[in-house]
């Protein structure tokens, strides 16, 4: 029974992953990179190694091949996202330095995900072909959803409103729909379509129907944000989460989006409060400690509104 501080040691010196010491079923290993996925913030050079090799070797082993296809997708943007931070991280104090650092400028776009001038750059015209084929190849019945919200977010973002409204039909049609979207997505493509009067109408209408439906009222919030109106989508992120009091644990992204938001109004103190809501939930509903990347994330996000991140 060798104390654990060995188990490295021991493992090198036998020439076996950790893991395979314990000799783990490939179920609980699945489960394990799972949940260090989930958990740790980074993984090691030789845990990511050694995970991807195993992922890769089931590929061919597993039935369940789709799993395992996920899990590697997972474990590598888990990698990319660990680089992002990085990137974001040297790419910030490059330009600090230089502000006409132009690749610089590019690089913190990419890492940090955010939108880009260039439309030959920025448009979303391989995602929309890729869902397009995905739901013509769908043989699974009934149909899933997932996919024409991909193509519909895709489209509005484009302005492709028409398109967009072409997808909403087939998409109101499928059995496993949700009506509360439906006015959403109408709405958003109205918005996209240059009309407010219509989109912000089709919103109050659906208001009245949804009013207790925690989902749209989060999706009500979202529609506010794009237009601007920063008090009345705090009000229905509030609603939002309310009503999710009776389903936990809850998912904390009503909660992120107050904090945008009163970090967009200049007011710290309350974006900060937010965030402490939803290190909260994360710790008493989630079951997360301190050192786990939920709970590290978002204290990172307080450290940068308090200028603590440079």
């Amino acid at each position: 029974m060798p104390d654990i501080s060995l188990l490295p040691a021991l493992a090198e010196a036998l020439g076996v992953t950790i893991d395979e010491l314990f000799d783990l079923t490939v179920d609980q290993r699945l489960r394990r990179i799972e949940r260090r996925i989930d958990v740790e913030e980074e993984l090691s050079a030789d845990v990511f190694q050694d995970y991807a090799e195993f992922l890769t070797q089931q590929l061919t082993e597993n039935q369940d091949r789709t799993r395992i296809l996920s899990l590697l997708a997972h474990l590598y943007h888990h990698r990319m996202e660990a680089d992002a931070r990085r990137v974001s991280r040297y790419a910030r104090e490059a330009i600090r330095r230089n502000p006409e650092k132009k690749d610089c400028q590019w690089l913190l776009q990419k890492a940090e995900g955010k939108s880009i001038w260039d439309w030959n750059i920025g448009n979303q015209t391989a995602v929309i072909d890729f869902y397009r084929k995905v739901i013509a190849a769908d043989t699974v019945s009934p149909h899933s959803p997932m996919p024409y919200y991909e193509i519909m977010d895709s489209l509005i973002t484009d302005h492709r409103t028409k398109e967009a409204l072409a997808y909403l039909e087939r998409y109101q049609a499928l059995p496993a729909h949700k009506p509360f979207l439906v006015p959403v997505y109408r709405a958003n493509i109205a918005l996209a379509d240059y009309d407010a009067v219509l989109a912000d109408q089709i919103m109050e209408e659906a208001a009245v129907t949804f009013s207790e439906h925690s989902g749209f009222l989060f999706e009500a919030a979202q529609y506010y944000v794009r237009r601007g109106d920063y008090v009345r989508a705090i009000q229905y992120y509030e609603r939002s989460w309310a009503l999710d009091e009776r389903r936990k644990p809850r998912f904390t992204d009503p909660l992120h989006g107050i904090a945008l938001v009163y970090e967009i109004l200049g007011e710290t103190d309350k974006a900060l409060e937010a965030y402490d809501r939803m290190i909260r939930c994360i710790k008493e509903e989630w079951g997360y400690a301190d050192e786990d990347a939920a709970v590290i994330e978002v204290q990172r996000e307080k450290r940068r509104l308090l200028g603590e991140l440079l």
